[in-house]
């Protein structure tokens, strides 16, 4: 059943949302994780032709300084780089504190950055399993640093919300771990990359319901999502029967990466994206059906719990 879901939505109709529809953003400011290359840079693109305040978080300065400048060149407007290594809490700590010593507001985040099945031995500079540890640990630190800006944000918007955007995955699907396997080498490694990948964005979806619970009535709006199949380089790690198949899906089902960007664009500028706290998102731009353990309000605060005793050493 998760694999038909999963494929259905591989196929979605089509979109009834374009870049078109999204608002006039004048005076938000908007942070774009992962925002060099692929869907973010995209979702960017679109951003600044809606005349917001953009800032660009991406872990390479040169690859980032390269994008803005080809975004420049596309809309007449400068992103502005954020250097970000959601794979070392260190690092989010001081990306975070140089958002702030910027801005004191932020009306729409977009978690957008992550890695898709990187070799299993491939740790975070903390040493927890990669894919975990920037898909999902990464954003909630970074997101649990910029609180205070989103709900300032909050405050100062015209509909009294600020957005949180995670950009989960339709593979959340196939997940059939518990999230502390990442924590048993052992189990990790024999996991292998595939699970450990839809564990990762299982648990980001379990995140997005916990903190929608938690801040809603502060005016953050939190939504998960699955961006499509899209043509990015998020595949390249890999290889064999999967890299294959990936070969042939970019000749055949795999959208332009414009697509990637509809549904987070939907969730985050959209005045029907305000109503949808707590909410996990399809291409392209519909509501969609998570995995129904997501839901699970115990496994919400378990896993909350846990990824707060990760962080508090970094505070």
């Amino acid at each position: 059943m998760a694999a038909l879901a999963m494929l259905s939505q591989s196929f979605p109709p089509k979109t009834k949302f374009t870049e078109t529809d999204v608002p006039d953003l004048t005076g938000k400011i908007c942070l774009v994780t992962g925002g060099n290359t692929g869907v973010g840079k995209e979702t960017i693109r679109v951003l600044l032709n809606h005349n917001a305040k953009v800032y660009m978080a991406a872990r390479s300065q040169a690859k980032a300084e390269a994008a803005i400048k080809e975004l420049k060149k596309q809309t007449g407007k400068d992103a502005l780089f954020l250097k970000l290594d959601l794979g070392d809490l260190k690092a989010v700590k001081i990306s975070a504190a140089e958002f702030l010593s910027k801005e004191t507001e932020l009306h729409i985040l977009f978690n957008n950055g992550g890695v898709m099945m990187p070799p299993v031995e491939e740790r975070t500079a903390d040493g927890y399993d990669l894919q975990f540890g920037t898909n999902v640990l990464g954003p909630f630190f970074f997101t649990k640093l910029l609180l205070p800006a989103l709900i300032a944000g909050a405050k100062t918007s015209s509909d009294g919300k600020a957005r949180v955007v995670n950009t989960s995955s339709g593979m959340h699907l196939m997940n059939n771990l518990d999230f502390k396997i990442i924590l048993d080498d052992t189990k990790r490694k024999k996991a292998g990359a595939q699970p450990l990948y839809a564990l990762s964005k299982f648990g980001l979806v379990v995140y997005s319901v916990e903190l929608a619970k938690r801040y809603g009535d502060q005016g953050l709006v939190v939504t998960s999502l699955h961006p499509g199949v899209i043509k990015t380089d998020l595949h390249r790690h890999m290889t064999g029967v999967l890299g294959f198949a990936i070969s042939i899906m970019e000749r055949t089902v795999l959208h332009d990466v414009s697509y990637g960007a509809l549904t987070q664009l939907y969730a985050g500028t959209s005045a029907q994206g305000a109503e949808m706290n707590g909410q996990y998102l399809i291409p392209w731009a519909r509501v969609g059906t998570p995995h129904p353990n997501s839901q699970d309000p115990k496994l919400g605060s378990e896993l909350w719990n846990w990824l707060e005793e990760q962080v508090k050493p970094f505070e």
